[in-house]
């Protein structure tokens, strides 16, 4: 169990995918900050990725999944927030390899695309994935700190 909560949000399409990832957590011990939607009606991503950006900064949240239809729409909206870091995944290598490499805090998985269990395999190894460290630290760095342009 980790100090903060596990925060999960969708849009509509998403919705399904998350009911069962918050069942999946809590089944596993983790305190889960479900920050919406709460059903099928037509809603935009951006607005629940805003609310996972907030819940990270704010140390509500020490980690978050995201989850739309693809994966892609609320990963690209909650990314304009320096300190996330969302990597969408669609296997147990990405979700592997975004911790090892890029310290993602935030997994966005697609609900139209992803069977349950490959995404609760991917949300399974994302929560047990540590960072690797040594020359990714100073990548990680570098996309947290950008140069200005």
């Amino acid at each position: 169990m980790t100090s903060a909560a596990i925060a999960i949000a969708s849009d509509h399409a998403g919705y399904p995918l998350k009911t069962d990832l918050v069942d999946f957590l809590r089944e596993k011990g983790f305190e889960v900050l479900d920050l919406g939607t709460d059903g099928a009606a037509s809603v935009d991503y951006p607005d629940f990725a805003v609310e996972m950006a907030r819940a990270l900064k704010d140390g509500t949240a020490s980690r978050g999944v995201l989850v739309c239809g693809t994966g892609l729409g609320i990963s690209i909206a909650a990314n304009r927030y320096p300190w996330v870091r969302a990597a969408m995944c669609h296997d147990v290598t990405t979700a592997r390899l975004c911790r090892e490499h890029n310290d993602a805090n935030v997994i966005a998985l697609g609900g139209r695309l992803l069977g349950v269990e490959v995404a609760r395999d991917c949300l399974q190894t994302f929560l047990t994935t540590d960072f690797g460290g040594d020359r990714h630290t100073r990548r990680v760095g570098k996309m947290t700190n950008p140069p200005e342009l």
